[in-house]
């Protein structure tokens, strides 16, 4: 299937030496919706004002339905749609002065699903920007970026600030509404329940690199965390380095008297391997949800072993 998005080697600094995105490539394919994660200053924002066309990477290349968001930005943005946390929308205007602009832009805009938000969200066509809460100057910022049906949604960490029952309903409404008719959607977000509730794939960036790229099902099945007791392990250089070398080694910290090591895996499956290649007693082997993965991986500033 052809990619909508793709990022093909992707460098980005902001000071000398320091990577901020150290050779990123993925891709999103029609209909997909993709969980971006990392913790802060890992790079899903620069990251997606790349995709955006806001900044230039250093090295490689972004292409956007095929084509480059800087050199063909009306191009681009005519077929996107883009919310993000920190998105300013203009104070002075109206909601239906704001709607009334996007409808000149996006020819292709909408008119029944711009009734349908605004009565979903209870907004008010006459409310002021300058007037609005938190929670509704976003959700007017999502109205904005939908109605022209876009076949690419980008979403930079939109649901950021507000109450639960709100995050719920912005991000679901997004994801009903155009996923369900083939728009691909990237995301960023703290929050793992979300992604775990409307994701259908993650994608981890860690210290500029994908750590992480996978279905969210199969990270659900095929996904483990080993704790190996490290009183029992005789060796522990030669056993630390066992561990990193098996197959489906993901990654592995030390805590307190233990390696927490994470597997490409079964539980069971995992367990029986390690036990038959470190000869190790009290071995045990556990699926874990999305929020502790992305911690056993890169939360935490203890002793970290990665996989290479």
């Amino acid at each position: 299937m052809t990619s909508i998005l793709e990022f093909q080697d992707i460098a980005r600094s902001y000071q000398r030496g320091t990577p901020v995105l150290d050779g990123v490539t993925f891709s999103v394919v029609p209909g997909e919706v993709i969980g971006l994660l990392g913790r802060n200053g890992a790079g899903k924002t620069t990251l997606i004002r790349i995709a955006m066309g806001m900044l230039f990477p250093e090295r490689g290349s972004v292409r956007v339905f095929g084509l480059s968001p800087t050199e063909e930005p009306v191009a681009v943005k005519k077929r996107v749609g883009y919310v993000a946390e920190d998105q300013v929308l203009p104070a002075r205007l109206t909601i239906a002065e704001l709607i009334d602009f996007h409808r000149y832009l996006f020819p292709e805009w909408n008119e029944a699903l711009e009734r349908q938000l605004l009565d979903r969200f209870q907004l008010a066509r006459g409310s002021k920007i300058k007037h609005l809460s938190k929670g509704q100057a976003r959700q007017v910022a999502l109205l904005c970026a939908v109605c022209h049906r876009p076949e690419l949604l980008i979403l930079d960490e939109p649901a950021g600030g507000l109450d639960p029952v709100a995050r719920r309903e912005f991000l679901e409404t997004s994801i009903q509404l155009l996923n369900r008719e083939g728009t691909a959607i990237l995301f960023s977000s703290h929050h793992m329940t979300d992604v775990e509730r409307i994701g259908g794939r993650v994608v981890l960036l860690d210290k500029g690199r994908v750590r992480l790229d996978r279905e969210l099902d199969t990270l659900r099945e095929e996904t483990c965390l080993a704790i190996v007791p490290r009183a029992s392990a005789g060796d522990s250089a030669r056993i630390e380095a066992q561990i990193g070398r098996m197959g489906g080694f993901l990654g592995m910290r030390v805590i307190h008297d233990d390696w927490h090591a994470v597997f490409n895996g079964a539980p069971e499956a995992v367990r029986q391997e390690l036990q038959t290649e470190l000869g190790v007693n009290g071995i045990r082997c556990a699926g874990l949800p999305l929020e502790e993965l992305f911690i056993e991986l890169v939360g935490g500033d203890r002793q970290a072993v990665v996989a290479a």
